[in-house]
């Protein structure tokens, strides 16, 4: 199975406050890129069974706009908050056996570690807009493991050639 890895996009807050980061949204700028991404994405003809996101806003804005472009059930996943890891990434595999596809909306610096723990052991960072593509295999072991396919930086996602 293909587990997909995108990053939010650009979220900024005046006067930020960290007790409230979960309800931080994207930037109007971020809103106009990540809307960019989608339509590259579906210029690459990807299709996704499932895009699980991450509860954050901005997390959930950024699906939404891929989600409303590219079609697929969209589900709010509580396990893509901060704290998510290859243990989840197993666990959310093992729900969708059936899948070819899924598409993860979240968040650095877990995206990053998560796929250097799936990858053998590797530093990943995701830019905001970022999207990695993992193929994932389970071992006989039990242990979900994984091969990075590309690493897409958001430049590439947004431009126009």
């Amino acid at each position: 199975m293909d587990v997909y890895f995108l990053r939010h996009g650009l979220a900024d807050w005046p006067d930020w406050d960290p007790a409230h980061d979960d309800e931080r949204p994207l930037t109007s700028n971020g809103v106009v890129r990540m809307k960019a991404e989608a339509k590259r994405l579906e210029q690459l003809g990807l299709k996704f069974d499932v895009i699980l996101t991450s509860p954050l806003k901005r997390a959930r804005q950024s699906a939404e706009i891929v989600a409303r472009r590219l079609g697929g059930e969209l589900v709010e996943d509580p396990a893509l908050a901060p704290g998510f890891n290859e243990t989840v990434v197993a666990a959310i595999v093992g729900r969708y056996p059936a899948a070819k596809a899924i598409l993860l909306v979240g968040h650095e610096p877990d995206f990053g570690a998560t796929i250097g723990a799936l990858i053998g052991g590797a530093r990943i960072k995701l830019k905001r807009g970022g999207l990695a593509r993992v193929e994932t295999q389970w071992r006989e072991s039990g242990d979900l493991a994984g091969t990075l396919v590309w690493l897409l930086p958001p430049k590439w996602l947004t431009s126009d050639s």
